[in-house]
């Protein structure tokens, strides 16, 4: 871990000295679906211990899952829709031989998380170092993505792997992926990145760019502030699941929702992906006018720290876009349109 680290710090500056591609200049916005609520299941757990084997690891993980689901079902009265697995949590680390740790997914792996989905009624995101069906000494970073059914919707392999000092090594020999897929699950459009392709924007705006409303981040690094600024950049939820410090759950706004640190090892949390951001304005009273207009039928966090507030339906009749437009109110990206065409008008640089 301590080689991972230096590596990770080393890499750093080189990442913050790419060119920025250019970014989506309107985000979507999803506020005019029906309310779609998520609960996503996240863990925090280490597994710098020595490897106990692939069953007893699975046995483990198994565990996890099964935690999600109870916790649940004790705070919201249902299963959790999608539990996300830490980053390379089935074979932990690879040292400097990643296709040795490696395993395949066909054998106990898919199993194991085929009867586990099956049991859960869940999506899994299932990290690995894993072993190449096409060619044995060929191994990625991979995470599947096992459906509620047991299916194995996709895989995503990470496109930045840490490089080794020397440069000539990336990850124990492992290969990087070259493909950002977004998979459409029955509550939204799912991405996955893996640890260090947090340093990069590529993926993360390639990724909101295919449609992605939740982004899972299974990950070593435990970082917050990036995240934070990915997810509001994005106007997408992230989630991460960690080894160390904290495994939280970040929104479009890119504030923090939920946040485990330890001795806790499991979060839950309910989320709404139709949702819709709205800024200061004297109608809005902080969130109150819309409280005071559909109660409990509208669900809101409002922040006066940062003069904004995300806001979602709980009325499966009544989308959230129409509460807002009742109240003659604009949603964040049309407050900026508006203002950005009055600065066109009015010859501002850059507009």
């Amino acid at each position: 871990m301590v080689k991972r680290r230096s590596m990770l710090a080393g890499f750093g500056a080189a990442a913050a000295a790419q060119a920025l591609p250019e970014p989506r200049a309107v985000p979507r916005s999803a506020s005019a679906l029906p309310p779609r609520k998520v609960i996503v299941g996240t863990v925090m757990q280490a597994y710098w211990e020595k490897y106990p084997g692939l069953e007893k690891r699975l046995d483990q993980l198994a565990g996890d899952v099964d935690r999600m689901a109870e916790e649940s079902k004790s705070k919201y009265g249902r299963g959790v829709d999608l539990a996300i697995l830490p980053e390379t949590s089935i074979t932990g680390e690879a040292d400097n031989d990643a296709p040795a740790h490696s395993v395949p997914f066909e054998g106990p792996v898919s199993d194991r998380f085929t009867r586990l989905a099956q049991r859960h009624h869940c999506y899994i995101v299932v990290p690995t170092y894993l072993r190449e069906s096409f060619d044995a000494k060929q191994c990625s970073n991979a995470a599947m993505l096992v459906g509620r059914k047991g299916e194995v919707i996709g895989t995503y392999r990470k496109m930045h792997l840490v490089v080794a000092a020397d440069g000539k090594t990336m990850e124990g020999g492992a290969t990087p992926g070259k493909e950002l897929p977004v998979f459409d699950c029955d509550f939204g459009k799912l991405g996955i990145q893996i640890c260090y392709d947090m340093e990069f924007d590529n993926g993360w705006q390639t990724l909101a760019g295919k449609g992605a409303e939740l982004i899972a981040w299974p990950t070593q690094s435990p970082q917050t502030s990036q995240p934070a600024a990915r997810a509001r950049e994005q106007r997408c939820y992230i989630v991460s699941s960690t080894w160390r410090n904290n495994a939280s759950l970040f929104e479009p706004t890119g504030k923090i929702v939920a946040q485990i640190r330890p001795p806790k090892e499991i979060l839950v949390q309910e989320i709404d992906l139709s949702y819709a951001i709205l800024p200061w304005s004297s109608k809005l009273k902080n969130g109150r006018a819309m409280r005071e207009a559909f109660g409990d039928r509208v669900g809101f966090r409002y922040y006066e720290d940062e003069d904004c507030g995300i806001f979602w339906s709980n009325d499966p009749h009544t989308p959230v876009r129409q509460m807002v437009r009742s109240l003659g109110l604009l949603e964040a990206e049309e407050e900026l349109g508006r203002v950005r065409a009055a600065y066109r008008r009015a010859g501002v640089p850059g507009y």
